[in-house]
């Protein structure tokens, strides 16, 4: 909204200063800045509701040293993250713009989700909470609505640079891919080129030289439509498994959200760099026009994410619930998805693959365990001491402070690694 202002003041009344609103690192800044003090200074009041409602969490007993100390720990938190995300982001990003948009209507939506699960736990003094398949319908839901509108939103485009007298690749471009359009470019002191614009189903592969991987080639039919089910049911796998991967790892104070913000502030950087002509040329990735704005709603989360920490760290004064884990799940899902670096996730999230994969393991090993050997012994005999694998650790004897310290670092680690990529090749 304050883009939209500062814009018209600009050119209606040549403002001072307004011109820097037209600069997405001032906005990004911005955003990050005004999440923190919201998490922060806000933050505090709602969980003074949430704990004058009673809205505290039912501790299972699972043997975990510590763990009863937490009961009736206020949960929702993760209220502070969305609000945290989606106040700056209404604010200072271009609300036309259709990635953003995309990126509201999922933390909206699985936030909302979330929200009934932890509800539903508190009202009904339930553990479980909401029911697993109207949970993955749920996530299925939102999956299925970015899925389609990335796929056939006219906006969303990749755009490459042809020179003059390089008009076959145009010719080839027109062949193979669809909405195709071509813009002559004069600038000043520059030589003259296409800006060649089309919707495809591409993404940028890492550790290869010739870096994309298109989802067509999975089409053996040759048929639109089962392209379309390819990629959209990409969509839907990967929002689904983030944003459960997200809901697994929340297991101790602090692990989701600062694991959530190191990846945020990764994304941020890729989108960045895809979305500006210049850099995405130098490093030979992708140019998508308009996803210079995705880097804003991703500071903001970001910086969602390090405020609740004020509160969320070992001691936690609040949880994030469901509320907060499937939604960010499903937002760094969709802004990787927005940044063709879905193919990077299990690095860039590597924390949150570890987990489900963790628990995925152990429920195989000891189904195959109990068929092989009984249930006496499969119960003795587990792979982990206790899934997920963050519960492995604390029956290790670990302190759950320097399990998640540690694995704040690994995520770090990931998270240059991830970067890296773009010149490893």
């Amino acid at each position: 909204m304050l883009y939209y202002l500062f814009d018209f003041l600009e050119r209606q009344y040549d403002f001072f200063g307004a011109g820097v609103f037209q600069y997405i690192s001032f906005r990004a800044g911005a955003a990050t800045f005004l999440s923190l003090l919201i998490s922060t200074i806000y933050g505090k009041k709602i969980i003074n509701y949430l704990r004058k409602k009673q809205i505290g969490e039912d501790i299972r007993d699972l043997g975990l040293s510590g763990q009863l100390s937490k009961k009736g720990t206020p949960t929702m938190g993760g209220i502070i993250i969305i609000l945290s995300i989606l106040i700056p982001t209404l604010l200072f990003a271009k609300l036309d713009n259709i990635y953003v948009l995309l990126l509201i209507v999922t933390l909206v939506g699985l936030g909302f989700i979330g929200f009934i699960d932890d509800y539903l736990k508190i009202s009904k003094k339930n553990k479980e909470g909401l029911s697993g398949k109207f949970k993955i319908v749920g996530q299925i839901s939102i999956g299925l609505v970015v899925g389609v509108t990335l796929y056939y939103n006219s906006n969303v485009v990749v755009q490459e640079r042809v020179l003059l007298g390089e008009e076959d690749r145009i010719a080839y471009l027109q062949k193979n891919e669809r909405n195709v359009v071509v813009n002559k470019i004069q600038k000043r002191g520059e030589a003259p080129y296409y800006a060649v614009s089309y919707k495809t189903t591409k993404t940028n592969l890492p550790f290869f030289k010739n870096n994309e991987f298109d989802y067509d080639l999975l089409n053996v039919f040759g048929t639109d439509w089962f392209e379309a089910l390819i990629y959209i049911g990409m969509v839907i796998f990967i929002i689904t498994a983030v944003s459960n991967g997200a809901n697994i790892t929340d297991g101790l104070d602090g692990l989701a959200a600062g694991t959530s913000g190191i990846i945020g502030l990764t994304l941020a950087i890729f989108a960045y760099l895809s979305g500006n002509i210049i850099f995405s040329d130098y490093l030979n990735i992708m140019y998508i026009p308009n996803l210079g704005e995705v880097v804003i709603f991703a500071t903001a989360f970001a910086g969602a994410c390090a405020g609740f920490l004020w509160y969320n760290s070992f001691p936690a004064q609040v949880f994030m619930g469901d509320t907060g884990s499937l939604s960010l799940g499903g937002v760094i899902a969709v802004i990787a998805i927005c940044v063709r670096k879905e193919l990077m996730i299990p690095i860039l999230c590597g924390i949150f693959f570890a987990e489900n994969l963790s628990v995925i393991l152990q429920v195989a090993y000891f189904k195959y365990q109990k068929k092989k050997r009984g249930l006496e012994y499969a119960q003795q005999h587990r792979l982990f001491l206790m899934a997920p694998l963050h519960h492995h650790y604390q029956k290790k004897g670990y302190h759950e402070s320097k399990i998640v310290v540690r694995f704040w670092i690994i995520g770090i680690l990931l998270a240059i690694f991830s970067l890296v990529t773009l010149k490893l090749r």
